[in-house]
This record gives C-alpha cells, structure tokens and sequence, in this order.
C-alpha cells in the first residue's frame, strides 16, 4: 500500500488451511485497529455441530454490514457476501508443505493440550484420524483455493487482491503498514 492509497477497513484473508489466516488477522487487528471476527465462531457450535448454513450467511452479512471488520477465512458457501463488501483481499498463496507443517504443528498442539477453539471445541486425535480431519480438508481443498487465489490476482472479483507466495512476503508488506493509534491489542467481535 503506497501511502497515497486509503487503508482497507474491510478485509478478507484467504488461504489454505495451515497458511496462518487467523494470526494475520490479530496482526492486522493490532496494527490497524479493526476488529477482527474468527469466522469458525460464526459457523461452528459446541460438540462440533455445523451451524445451519442459512444461519451462517446472516450471522457473515450482518459482520459484513459494519463499517470496518477483519476475517480470517471464507467458506464457500457464503464467499460472496464478503467478497461484496471488502476493501481487500490478502490472499496467502504459501506452498503445500509449508502450509501442511503448519496445520500439523498446530493440530498436534491442540490435541496434546486439549486447547478449547471455536465456540469450545477441542481437536482430539480421533477428529484427526477420522474422514473429516482438517489434514483431508487441507489435501482436498488446496489445489481449489489455489487456483481461486491465483484467479483472484489476476482478475479481481472486484475488490484489490494482494496474493503473497511466501511469508517473507507478507511480513514485508505488514511491516510497511501504517500503525494504529488504537494498537491495544487484537479487537474480536
């Protein structure tokens, strides 16, 4: 961002998973004080229970009616509602191996601490090991989200499209970003 340009205040965050959507957001949060909204509270109950998908687009439209708002992730079904909304899209394009010992890295602390996330859940090493594992989500989902991005990069769907290969990347863009006046600390909503 020159500093010519307006700064996003509606930002969407795209990528696989393991490609660290969610701790860009509370960067993102800190340094320009938007708050941000982890899109699995809006989609998922406790006991892992899916919200109702008619639910899910009304609790994302009324987050994408605000004024400013972080999130860190889109699912399919619901893509078009931020994706009329937002300022920006940052697009994490990191590679499948890197990505991948992220997600394992990270399921791995969670089942060994029994960490609660999204509403109360706990990844557990039988959701790992069962046929909706977030390591088959991220086998079957990576090529799609990839080819979405790159798409995105070179045709917007209409808002600004910033697609990062590598997380050095991205850190050089972040740390070109203004700081917030507001920097407190991550905001959820």
């Amino acid at each position: 961002m020159t500093p010519a340009e307006p700064l996003p205040s509606r930002i969407l965050i795209y990528g696989v998973y393991g490609s660290g959507k969610t701790t860009l957001a509370v960067r993102l949060s800190r340094l320009l004080g938007i708050a941000w909204r982890p899109v699995d509270d809006l989609t998922w109950e406790p006991g892992w229970r899916e919200v109702p998908m008619r639910i899910q687009r009304e609790r994302i439209a009324e987050l994408c009616r605000r004024k400013s708002w972080i999130l860190d992730g889109a699912y399919r079904d619901w893509l078009d509602i931020p994706m009329a909304s937002a300022d920006l899209i940052v697009a994490l394009d990191f590679g499948r191996w890197l990505t991948m010992r992220r997600l394992l890295r990270r399921t791995a602390r969670l089942v060994s601490t029994g960490e609660t996330i999204c509403n109360g859940n706990r990844e557990t090493l039988s959701s790992v090991l069962s046929t909706e594992s977030i390591i088959l989500w991220h086998l079957g989902s990576f090529g799609r989200k990839r080819r979405r991005m790159r798409q995105w990069a070179t045709d917007s769907p209409g808002p600004r499209v910033l697609l990062f290969r590598t997380p050095e990347e991205l850190d050089a863009w972040v740390a070109g970003l203004p700081v917030s006046s507001a920097e407190a600390g991550p905001r959820r909503r």
